[in-house]
């Protein structure tokens, strides 16, 4: 779904998420934030919201969203959601009325040290990062449809880049488990999920699109190990925390996000993968890659495999 002719914007990487929003006036806009309670995802609710519109935060523990319900009264609210559990994501949807202008995919978990099934069996990364969204989004898919352009936004990951989506173990049940590999392939589903959208429900008025927020420190790193953390860069010898120039505050993380979400100069731009404010150029990937987005996660093949798969693993459940 991406061209040769790449999408820009005036904004840089440290733009922030209020400041993509300036001027512009989402009222009357209702929006999902999933995992919007802390880190990106609360810089997320915040710009929104400051916009004007309503926003629900999708989140295991609403009461954790407390302090954004105050600084928004009547605009913020938080619903329970676990990925993780069918059940939840059933309830979430069922609760829902009215129609729905953007989804915001950005809950997420990152390298827990062992393998970790749910009740249906399925990997934790697989199970939260993509397969819980695909049965959000297509639950919602008849609120998106009445909002008559709505946007799904998919948060994904540089870690994508050295991970084509195996198709053959999708949930690591035959080889050893590596927590980077399954967070990079759950990262990969994430992109060809939104290139499932935008071959599927643009006939509905629904593009969605998918983005790298960049280095930021969140409650994300909380599997992450010290060795692994001085490995990025992010703890000194002593144990102190620390912030190398190329990491963002979780405003600037939020921002492409937010520009994907609500961005009028974003408007019918679907099936593609931003990265600080603008659309990246397809690379062949694998491991060494450091930037743009891999040519196995806009592989419209892959995209409608994918998308085959998941419906599978959602009847099966």
């Amino acid at each position: 779904m991406t061209t040769a002719s790449r999408f820009s914007t005036p904004f840089t990487a440290r733009t922030t998420a209020a400041e993509i929003l300036a001027g512009v006036d989402l009222t009357g806009r209702r929006m999902i934030v999933t995992g919007g309670a802390s880190g990106i995802g609360a810089e997320t609710v915040r710009a929104l919201a400051g916009a004007g519109a309503e926003v629900t935060v999708a989140t295991r523990n609403p009461g954790a969203a407390g302090d954004l319900v105050a600084e928004f009264p009547g605009r913020v609210r938080a619903t329970a959601l676990d990925l993780a559990d069918l059940n939840s994501v059933d309830a979430f949807v069922a609760g829902w009325q009215g129609p729905l202008h953007t989804l915001v995919a950005n809950a997420g978990i990152m390298a827990p040290p062992t393998r970790q099934l749910t009740a249906q069996g399925w990997e934790l990364h697989l199970a939260t990062n993509h397969l819980g969204h695909f049965a959000l989004a297509r639950g919602l898919h008849d609120p998106l449809r009445a909002a008559g352009s709505a946007r799904v936004v998919l948060v994904s990951s540089g870690a994508h880049l050295a991970q084509p989506f195996d198709f053959d173990d999708p949930h690591l049940a035959r080889q050893p488990y590596d927590p980077w590999a399954a967070y990079g392939r759950s990262k990969t589903a994430n992109m060809l999920m939104a290139v499932g959208i935008a071959r599927r429900w643009a006939v509905d008025g629904v593009s969605a699109n998918a983005m790298n927020p960049g280095y930021v420190m969140t409650n994300l790193q909380r599997y992450l190990d010290d060795e692994t953390l001085r490995a990025f860069g992010v703890l000194g010898e002593a144990g102190n925390r620390i912030t190398p120039d190329y990491y963002k505050t979780p405003a600037q993380g939020a921002a492409t996000a937010v520009l994907l979400a609500a961005s009028p100069l974003v408007e019918g731009v679907t099936g593609r993968y931003f990265e600080d404010n603008q659309e990246v150029e397809v690379v062949p990937g694998g491991p060494g890659t450091t930037g743009g987005v891999a040519a196995h996660a806009v592989d419209p093949a892959a995209a409608d495999r994918l998308w085959a798969y998941s419906e599978r693993e959602l009847a099966a459940r």
